[in-house]
């Protein structure tokens, strides 16, 4: 099964309806199997099988929650083809970028609480990527920048990663082609994203919306982390990875839902509390299944155009 470049199926590559009719689909193969198969000519066909199976069936890994499948996965479901090592590194031989500072002053204490993350890459290499990213943004002459948070993001890509030019690949693709609008100056596109929070938890849930804006608690007081990093700010890792493998599938802006299900998961405790914040200041472990669920359910309870809303806000 060959991604090609043109295979992009992570935004709006599967329509609203797809979300839920997989869930109760029979599946005739593993991940394994289908990725094992020749190249044929129905590469939609494929591509949705293999969305499905993610969402029933899941990528199997190892007790760290590794899988040697996951950045083959990944490279499919966001069409990247592989990049040239003398790329990267042509990049990383130009030395020091104007983010350089930045980008030290935050790798230090990315996922630092992490042992699978720390025993598996090095701060070095989450220098040399983010240092690399910065030139290349440069030469693109986007209007973008290093962003406190990109560093989170480039955190998994680096741990599933077979290697760094590989890591690199993949983040800069996701960056520009996903969220180019979290990176630009104003972060425009985290705080459309942290708007939505708010407006999807009034559609789902009014009541604790009410009850959480009594105490003048909107979604940028508490959600921008996980916004802006699509939950990876959130431990364990292992975990991360998996609620990634469904926002890769099915798209980086269910994410936005998926903040919102880790909410609708704190409920009792959050309508229980008379200070919510110390509860909100830092979310719960990540259940990746349960908030998988979740979102899968909220996509139907929704409207189009906020659904619609969620799909452009991060372009």
């Amino acid at each position: 099964m060959n991604p090609g470049p043109a295979t992009n199926a992570s935004s709006g590559g599967t329509g609203r309806k797809s979300y839920g009719q997989v869930i109760n689909q029979g599946q005739s193969m593993s991940i394994e199997a289908l990725l094992s198969k020749p190249p044929s000519g129905n590469l939609m066909d494929a591509l949705k099988e293999l969305r499905s199976l993610i969402l029933s069936e899941g990528i199997p890994t190892d007790a760290d929650g590794h899988s040697p499948l996951r950045i083959y996965v990944w490279c499919i479901l966001l069409g990247v083809p592989p990049m040239r090592s003398n790329e990267y590194l042509a990049l990383v031989r130009r030395g020091a970028s104007a983010a350089y500072s930045k980008i030290r002053n935050d790798t230090f204490r990315t996922l630092a609480t992490d042992p699978l993350f720390r025993r598996r890459v090095s701060e070095a290499s989450l220098i040399r990527l983010l240092n690399a990213f910065a030139h290349s943004l440069k030469d693109t002459g986007v209007d973008a920048q290093y962003v406190q948070g990109m560093n989170v993001i480039a955190a998994p890509f680096l741990y599933a990663a077979k290697s760094e030019t590989e890591a690199f690949a993949l983040f800069s693709f996701f960056i520009k082609k996903e969220c180019p609008s979290y990176v630009k100056p104003t972060m425009e596109g985290v705080h459309r994203g942290l708007k939505l929070v708010d407006q999807c938890l009034e559609t789902v849930d009014r009541e604790l919306y009410l009850f959480l804006k009594e105490k003048y608690l909107s979604a940028e007081l508490y959600a921008f982390p996980s916004v802006l990093t699509l939950s990876a700010c959130t431990p364990p890792l292992p975990e991360v990875l998996v609620l990634w493998d469904f926002l890769l599938a099915y798209g980086p802006h269910l994410n936005i839902l998926c903040v919102v299900a880790q909410l609708l998961l704190m409920r009792k405790e959050l309508l229980a509390a008379q200070s919510p914040m110390k509860l909100l200041r830092t979310f719960p472990p990540l259940q990746s299944k349960k908030i998988i669920q979740i979102a899968v359910r909220l996509v139907k309870e929704i409207p189009q155009s906020l659904f619609d809303q969620l799909v452009t806000h991060a372009r």
